[in-house]
């Protein structure tokens, strides 16, 4: 079972329980809708009896937000799962935001941009480079503050989940 609370701008955060046989609950009740893929990031979504245009404008594994246009409305979505929530109930959230020394890749892709250079200053959030992996781009940001210390990957490059593509000084 998976178990994640989603919380959207100035909206109370809700539990999302996914279990192994693809049952979805939110706050305990069955979630029940009809999703049909209309290409690259775009959706229609069928719940209780209305329809949902989705689409999927970005993805940041290192944050756990999603951003998503919902009926043309952007909606920015926060995700945590139970260590992310085990560690605000301990005051310990600020405190896992430590200094990173490297961008790893989130998962096995094509690098289509490279949009920093050797020694430039960087702040958390600015993009780094743009990954393609199952026909969607995913903009890479920056984790913190940082100057590029060095590029280990090259435009059109292959790579492997948790292969390391950028270093920080």
């Amino acid at each position: 079972m998976l178990q994640i609370q989603l919380a959207a701008a100035g909206q109370p955060s809700q539990e999302v329980d996914y279990q192994p046989a693809g049952t979805v609950t939110l706050d305990g009740q069955p979630f029940a809708w009809d999703l049909t893929a209309l290409g690259a990031g775009r959706y229609h979504v069928l719940y209780q009896n209305r329809s949902y245009t989705a689409e999927l404008l970005e993805i940041d594994y290192a944050t756990k937000t999603v951003v998503l246009k919902l009926n043309g409305q952007r909606l920015e979505l926060q995700a945590k799962d139970r260590l992310d929530l085990l560690l605000d109930k301990m005051g310990l959230s600020a405190a896992v935001s430590t200094k990173v020394n490297e961008l790893k890749a989130p998962m096995p892709g094509l690098i289509v941009d490279v949009r920093v250079e050797p020694g430039q200053t960087v702040q958390k959030g600015d993009p780094l480079l743009v990954l393609e992996a199952m026909k969607m781009e995913n903009i890479l940001k920056a984790p913190g503050e940082g100057v590029v210390a060095a590029i280990k990957v090259s435009l059109r490059d292959n790579v492997t989940k948790g292969q390391v593509l950028i270093q920080f000084a």
